[in-house]
């Protein structure tokens, strides 16, 4: 065998097993599992009996928006519109906005608020200042008078613009010249990469072709990416016949799916559901319904014709069944993205159908009050991982970064515990087990190492599996080094 190329581990330790091995790498994939003779050619790591496993993928990020969030203010842990308020004043005083520019913050949580936010609470701290604050779930903003005038919306009643009116606008948050926000995405993937991750699905809403070439070509990302396609920029990937899976640029950005958003979010109270919310009356009382069947199933039908996978937004368990039908009806594949809330009928068409639930069980602390309040009764259909999993559909793990911080490990603990802090496991009955939990992280390649899999790794210091017996213990996962194609992309050995 040459080996003039070759990156040989030495004493890795895989999962499962006690004794060491050595891997061997050569040309971006696992040459060899067991013991490598004595190389003078190769790079030799000795690892000295540190877990290593396939590298870690987050299947839904909006890496635009998260590169930004990580410098924007954190409102995420006010219970009221008034701790809010504070947040912003504090900011205002200590680290301003330039002249012109909004101060934007992510995060808030309404949905169990006592008290309701609106433009004059903001007005009073923030004057001319314009203040955007996103919600944790990016389906609504709470807008100073001044962002309303930022954005060129007339008067509004509250100053909280819900869906519709919210999502044309956010994209203005974003604009920032080129070259600040690719160096902020380029951060943020090389932090990504120290924590193990080797790879995202990059679901932004842009023309991702073509920002995604225009940044490999200062170089590829710490990261492989595949990069979605929303349905305004649909024509142009299917000119191009670009398939799922295709090249796009560089060595490490290809194809990602189609994405199609059906209905809203839990917290802004748009998720389409079969029951009505309480205390809501009227067009809204069951959610937003934003893609009708008879947009739906055309959509998917002419995507699959073209190689694309479909990646099909839908929380509430009405837009869940609209989504079933629509992928039985066109045949194409893909995933459901959320599948927060499902009908106990529905786990089994998933199975059917061959489509994956991918799922982001970060939120699942963030959601469980605001579902207690909104879902009662229902809950025990929310988030149910354990029913899908014994049902044999394959889970994906994602954050929705920023909806939630692009860290696996946050995802691994909150499929585990079903909890974020001292409460008990919210419906403990829908948990899964870390090594399942695990499987679900790394973009469907088993947790053992093969001979021929592209050496996508991770190496680390903690065993997540025993940190797994603890709550909250597998956020806090020790990653040594990280490799993409047999590249180092993070190390600390």
């Amino acid at each position: 065998m040459d080996v003039s190329r070759a990156l040989v581990l030495r004493r890795a330790r895989l999962l499962g097993q006690d004794a060491p091995v050595d891997v061997v790498l050569r040309d971006g994939r696992i040459a060899a599992v067991g013991s490598a003779p004595d190389m003078a050619s190769a790079d030799v790591v000795d690892v000295d009996g540190r877990l290593l496993l396939p590298g870690l993928w987050d299947q839904h990020t909006h890496l635009t928006q998260w590169a930004l969030a990580r410098g924007r203010l954190d409102v995420s842990g006010a219970a009221s519109a008034a701790q809010a308020v504070d947040l912003v004043a504090a900011r205002l005083r200590t680290d301003p906005p330039p002249p012109g520019r909004p101060l934007v913050g992510l995060g808030f949580r309404d949905g169990t608020w006592p008290d309701a936010p609106s433009a004059a609470l903001l007005d009073a701290v923030a004057g001319d200042v314009p203040v955007v604050l996103v919600s944790g779930d990016l389906h609504c903003a709470w807008v100073s008078t001044a962002g309303l005038r930022l954005f060129g919306v007339p008067a509004h009643p509250t100053g909280v613009l819900r869906e519709t009116e919210w999502m044309p606008l956010m994209g203005a948050l974003d604009h920032v010249p080129d070259d600040v926000q690719d160096a902020l995405v380029a951060d943020a993937l090389r932090a990504a990469a120290a924590r193990g991750v080797v790879g995202v699905v990059d679901l932004e809403i842009a023309d991702n072709v073509s920002v995604w070439r225009r940044r490999v070509a200062a170089g590829d990302p710490a990261v492989r990416v595949r990069a979605g396609v929303w349905p305004p920029y649909l024509d142009r990937v299917v000119g191009e016949d670009l398939h799922t899976g295709d090249r796009v640029a560089g060595a490490r950005v290809t194809q990602g799916p189609l994405k199609v958003i059906v209905d809203g979010s839990l917290n802004t109270r748009t998720a389409w559901c079969h029951d009505p919310y309480p205390g809501v009356d009227g067009a809204l009382a069951h959610g937003v319904l934003n893609v009708p069947a008879d947009e739906l199933v055309p959509l998917l039908r002419h995507a699959h014709a073209h190689g694309l996978r479909c990646a099909v937004h839908a929380i509430g368990d009405a837009a869940n069944a609209l989504v079933l039908d629509a992928f039985a009806a066109t045949g194409a594949r893909g995933s459901v993205e959320h599948a927060q809330l499902l009908a106990t009928a529905d786990v089994a068409r998933f199975a059917a159908l061959g489509l994956t639930a991918s799922v982001q069980p970060a939120h699942l602390p963030d959601d469980r009050d605001v579902a207690d309040r909104h879902w009662a009764g229902r809950t025990h259909r929310a988030f149910p991982f354990a029913d899908l999993h014994a049902a044999g559909v394959p889970l994906a793990f994602g954050s929705d970064a920023p909806v939630a911080p692009l860290d696996p490990w946050r995802a691994v603990d909150a499929a585990v515990w079903r909890t974020a802090d001292a409460r008990p496991s919210w419906h403990p009955e829908q948990a899964i087990s870390a090594t399942t939990a695990l499987a679900s992280s790394v973009d469907g390649r088993p947790l053992g190492l093969r001979v021929g899999d592209p050496a996508d790794l991770v190496v680390l210091d903690d065993d997540p599996l025993t940190l797994a017996t603890t709550p909250g213990a597998v956020r806090t996962t020790r990653v040594a080094a990280t490799l993409v194609a047999a590249t180092w992309t993070h190390t600390t050995l």
